[in-house]
């Protein structure tokens, strides 16, 4: 990420390196807390015999966990002995002074964390102030009363975001160092992978869409944006269990850069476009008004909602793919349960990889088009005869 000693870059360097902390680990989509709940439920009701929890069910759950933020890294599970193998994450709360501790005092959720002499109970993936027994009070819809404490835990989203920041100034760091060093301005190793890249975003979605006379302004912008979602896509695909781009707070952030730098670059010509629409009979410029406010948050809104519905989509096939082992293997036998399922999943994993960059060039292209229509220059009297040309004579030209 480039700062440079504009007021706007400066404001959106520091927007992207407070990114991390702005999605926190208790945004989860309403699809997946009513999905976690149910399991929830059903757990509760069979807790005395966990056979009673069908293999949809736990299937669902699985997923459910898959696609939601968390505070720790689970790689597998040992159901007979109840055992999780995977590392924890620090727990940051502010109540009453800092709280910092490890996620493993929740026990995955099975315990009560006291600290300083406070009480915490994880519980749907949200942490609650509670007392020694760990006891919650529930409303009619069965969602805690308890007081939450304010949280900026590092959690895996948080982990995710912090480690593809790392990455992208270090890939971008070593290109730019490749070019004060290079006699010949030639990049060398991994470096020759990326330029191409950089050199695609900057002369195919920068340049045309925004402008010869101002691409330059936001090229940073845009190959932050595409790096960024393109990293964090692909960690995605690993089964380290990460959904960044399916957590519909990052991609809401996203979309907010996005909005704020538009708005605070556009002309007079966009703004005259949106509330005085030139050309148009005064009756209509009242209709279109309001219509063409909307479309100013409409546009950032589509934004956030193609990333986020794409990418969790994506995780859902795949994770839903991948359980056809254990949910057909009474029908077919384990090894053709495992083949159909393997063959399925790479074949949605492939695809995936190719999404993930999608997304991306997708994100990136209709931001510069959006920051294009705001900053270019519009001249209503192009059309018109500057020679004293009629439009007969214009024609016949």
């Amino acid at each position: 990420m480039v700062i440079s000693r504009k007021p706007l870059s400066l404001i959106v360097a520091i927007a992207f390196s407070i990114l991390p902390f702005i999605s926190t680990a208790n945004t989860t989509s309403d699809s997946t807390s009513v999905a976690v709940e149910h399991v929830h439920e059903s757990h509760v009701e069979n807790h005395s015999n966990h056979e009673g929890l069908s293999q949809k069910e736990k299937v669902n759950a699985h997923i459910a966990h898959h696609l939601q933020d968390s505070y720790d890294f689970v790689f597998f599970s040992d159901e007979a002995e109840g055992k999780h193998y995977g590392f924890s994450l620090p727990v940051i709360l502010i109540d009453n002074g800092l709280k910092v501790f490890s996620s493993s005092k929740f026990h995955h959720g099975e315990r009560v964390a006291e600290v300083d002499g406070q009480y915490y109970k994880l519980f749907h993936g949200k942490i609650y102030k509670t007392d020694a027994e760990g006891v919650l009070s529930f409303d009619e819809h069965h969602h805690p009363t308890n007081a939450k404490p304010l949280d900026f835990s590092i959690t895996k989203n948080v982990f995710a975001l912090l480690l593809t920041s790392i990455v992208i100034f270090l890939l971008f760091f070593g290109l730019a160092k490749t070019y004060k060093t290079s006699h010949n301005n030639l990049p060398k190793g991994f470096n020759r992978v990326l330029e191409p890249l950089v050199i695609y975003v900057r002369d195919e979605i920068a340049r045309p869409n925004i402008g010869e006379a101002k691409y330059k302004k936001f090229t940073p912008y845009l190959l932050t944006v595409f790096f960024l979602i393109w990293l964090l896509n692909l960690i995605g695909l690993t089964p380290l269990g990460i959904n960044v781009t399916g957590n519909i707070a990052v991609t809401m952030c996203l979309a907010i850069f996005t909005f704020i730098i538009t708005q605070f670059s556009a002309n007079k010509d966009y703004w005259g476009h949106i509330f005085w629409m030139p050309g148009v009979p005064i009756p209509m410029k009242i209709i279109l008004a309001p219509i063409e406010v909307l479309g100013m948050f409409t546009k950032p809104f589509s934004l956030m909602i193609r990333l986020f519905a794409n990418i969790t989509a994506g995780h859902t096939v795949v994770m839903g793919l991948i359980a056809i082992v254990f949910v057909m293997k009474e029908q077919l036998t384990t090894v053709g349960a495992t083949t159909v399922s393997l063959a399925l999943t790479l074949f949605i994993s492939v695809i995936e990889i190719l999404v993930a960059f999608l997304q991306a060039y997708i994100f990136t292209m209709l931001s510069s088009l959006f920051i294009g229509m705001a900053v270019q220059e519009h001249h209503h009297d192009e059309h018109h005869s500057n020679d004293g040309l009629g439009d007969h004579d214009n024609v016949i030209v």
